[in-house]
């Protein structure tokens, strides 16, 4: 059976990087193999703090090794990867990367280059953030940074909407064929907005800003996940952007509906497949 390998963190509650992305894909109609770079119990935004530990590289390379065992890597459709825990791990994803590819040259890689976020800078462990940019997001077919990983690989600040277009193509030129940009916080205070970039054009989607008590966190996660599944399906870049755009949105507000703010995935189920709400994409 074909799937698509997906590594990246997991919590046991709630929802962030592989309990985000597994399910969605899942309720969109792909088998997902999960390898996870970390275990915690939660996401690290709670006060009270969180227990796990992060998984050595080799775990994840003696797992896709053990795929390769059993002639699976050749039905591997798409890589995702999202957080890393180290600066090997990084190494352990480029080295799957290839093999998957060596055994299906098809198979798409998608990388969500986990760094950090404006209000916070680079919050990941040293070397992390070399290899992103030096490594996995030059060599992958899509990458979805936001707007600060975007201007990490792009090497320039990004502080208007003419200032992500030319980011992006800078972007585009390092390697990728797509680029989806998850959260472009200078924009537009008022609506949630995102930029998708191919050889092609550049596309905005906005979406309205939703309140909540505490942000939730995996939206990044969610994002990279929907895109996937939906590009699989249809080929389609633009198609599967506002989808995205419109699931994601599903999600969030039946998450603010509910009072909560660990993503409702399982109750927003039914539109991740089919949004009751559509967002039409603006070409720029």
């Amino acid at each position: 059976m074909k799937g698509i390998l997906s590594i990246q963190s997991h919590v046991v509650y709630g929802h962030a990087g592989n309990s985000s992305a597994v399910f969605p894909l899942q309720r969109m109609g792909y088998e997902v193999w999960p390898i996870h770079t970390v275990q915690f119990s939660n996401h690290t935004q709670y006060q009270q703090g969180w227990t796990g530990r992060a998984f050595e590289a080799k775990d994840i390379t003696d797992l896709v090794a053990g795929m390769a065992a059993i002639g699976q890597l050749e039905n591997c459709e798409a890589i995702l990867s999202g957080y890393q825990g180290s600066a090997e791990q990084c190494l352990a994803i480029k080295d799957t990367v290839e093999k998957v590819k060596a055994a299906n040259p098809a198979a798409l890689y998608v990388c969500d280059p986990v760094m950090g976020a404006p209000d916070k800078g680079c919050i990941v462990a040293p070397g992390i953030a070399e290899h992103l940019i030096n490594t996995l997001m030059p060599m992958a077919d899509i990458i979805v940074p936001n707007q600060f990983e975007l201007s990490q690989f792009a090497q320039m600040e990004i502080n208007s909407l003419e200032d992500a277009v030319t980011a992006c193509k800078a972007a585009l030129e390092k390697g990728p064929k797509i680029v989806l940009v998850k959260h472009l916080h200078s924009i537009s205070s008022e609506k949630f907005s995102m930029m998708l970039a191919t050889q092609e054009g550049c596309w905005l989607a906005q979406r309205p800003h939703l309140e909540f008590d505490k942000q939730p966190v995996g939206v990044g996660d969610l994002i990279s996940a929907l895109f996937t599944g939906q590009l699989l399906t249809t080929n389609q870049p633009e198609q599967a952007f506002e989808h995205c755009n419109d699931a994601c949105y599903a999600v969030l507000r039946t998450t603010s509906s509910l009072g909560e703010w660990e993503l409702q995935t399982i109750a927003a189920q039914d539109e991740i497949v089919a949004p009751a709400t559509n967002f039409s994409i603006t070409a720029l």
